[in-house]
């Protein structure tokens, strides 16, 4: 076997995050959404893109109270189609903004999927490192998409917001994370599309991070972190999450 063969060294543990580097949560919310709006009239006011771009935003900004449960995620979803009617130019009662959430609900879950690769991935670096998934969200929302997509024999563990009381980026969430993978920060990667959340939140603690930016986005930062496009070179890949640990 030539040295170019041998496959690299992987740190000892592989922190992802889960919506958008492992579940295509992006895609998936942009068709749900784009059905809704040929349903209701008022969502039509704003194209899909708009929609998308708002909802993410709404959504972002709730998850700290979902994980303090000062909220609950069917009051957040509620609420975030009432915003969504207001940035439309328009408003939703209660009751209509509870139907249309429903009504957007049963679009997404028909609709997801996983990132293209994630998966063969996952397979990959199964047995050669810790895999652990660091994600914001509920844990039933959490828990219910990794045994959807029959991911349980490819995590060793997941931490998520709601069950830990914090949400990324707060450093408690990975120190967390690296008590459960028994690891140093020096041998942890993280792996997410989230800069603020991923990258920054990792780094934070002393965790090299991997920006994962399938959408080619422009760091909002001028630092030297390690990204990936896509998974479809999984080799590549691997390569990236063994290199992050190099100073």
């Amino acid at each position: 076997m030539s040295a170019r063969e041998f496959p690299p060294t992987l740190p000892k543990a592989v922190l992802f995050d889960m919506d958008d580097t492992i579940f295509d949560h992006s895609l998936t919310c942009r068709d749900a959404l784009a059905s809704l709006r040929q349903e209701v009239p008022l969502l039509r006011r704003r194209p899909t893109d708009e929609l998308w771009a708002e909802y993410g935003r709404l959504l972002e900004l709730v998850q700290p109270e979902i994980a303090r449960g000062t909220r609950t995620i069917d009051e957040a979803r509620t609420a975030r189609f009432g915003e969504l009617a207001r940035f439309c130019g328009g408003s939703a009662t209660v009751a209509e903004a509870r139907d249309w959430s429903r009504r957007y609900r049963a679009h997404y879950q028909s609709r997801r999927r996983l990132v293209p690769g994630a998966r063969r991935l996952l397979e990959r670096l199964h047995g050669r490192a810790v895999i652990g998934v660091v994600t914001n969200n509920s844990v039933a929302e959490q828990e219910e998409k990794v045994a959807h997509f029959g991911l349980e024999g490819l995590l060793d563990f997941m931490l998520v917001s709601e069950g830990v009381g914090v949400s990324k980026p707060d450093p408690q969430i990975f120190s967390l994370a690296l008590e459960r993978a028994a690891a140093e920060p020096e041998e942890a990667v993280m792996l997410g599309d989230s800069w603020e959340n991923d990258v920054r939140g990792a780094r934070g603690v002393g965790i090299p991070a991997v920006w994962f930016n399938r959408f080619g986005r422009p760091p909002p930062e001028p630092l030297r972190i390690p990204q990936v496009a896509s998974y479809q070179a999984p080799r590549r890949v691997e390569a990236v999450l063994s290199g992050a640990l190099r100073p």
